[in-house]
């Protein structure tokens, strides 16, 4: 049988990837692991977060910025996640006008990923280490297939964890005044 290398991507080699596709690509300890498209209903959900989140950071006038999906997040020496969803400072989006690639090495406020069917440790396991380890302060999995919504907290460089189903509120440190339920966010 024929077995093929598999190249190690360095960070350099990750931020000067050239790909003509238009897949997203992760960097997970130097392997490239491709983002297939979102489903429907995970694009209704990024949607109706990004407005939520926008809407509130405007109400209560703070000089923050939510990104969707489009901006990397440096997690290790040969690691990078795309999240879902992140909420960064002004600062933060001054310095990604600067960048060649769209990847902050500083976390972000908030990180949010959508639970997909086919990998449902990458949310709860592996990112959960690495934005625990980068110190992303507050970290939302939001989970369709079990209708609920995790909170995690950095609290001594681990995540404490609430969660919240149907009707209950959210209760999210960033967003101590936001009105949002797992039942809005997973009906969008």
């Amino acid at each position: 049988m024929l077995e093929t290398a598999t190249k190690a991507y360095s960070f350099q080699d990750y931020l000067d990837l050239k790909d003509n596709s238009d897949l997203k690509y992760e960097l997970f300890n130097g392997e490239l692991i491709p983002m297939p498209p979102a489903s429907g209903l995970h694009a209704l959900i990024l949607l109706f977060l990004f407005q939520a989140l926008s809407a509130e950071i405007q109400r209560i006038q703070l000089d923050w910025v939510v990104m969707p999906g489009n901006v990397g997040v440096r997690t290790g020496i040969t690691k990078s996640r795309i999240p879902d969803l992140i909420v960064i400072t002004e600062t933060q989006r001054q310095v990604l006008k600067t960048l060649p690639s769209a990847i902050l090495e500083e976390p972000p406020l908030l990180a949010v990923e959508i639970v997909s069917v086919n990998n449902p440790d990458d949310d709860y396991r592996y990112k959960r280490s690495e934005y625990a380890a980068l110190e992303i302060p507050e970290y939302w999995i939001i989970d369709p297939q079990e209708l609920k919504v995790s909170v995690l907290t950095l609290v001594s460089g681990f995540y404490d964890s609430a969660e919240f189903r149907g009707e209950n509120r959210i209760n999210s440190p960033s967003f101590p005044e936001l009105n949002l339920t797992p039942e809005h966010i997973l009906n969008p």
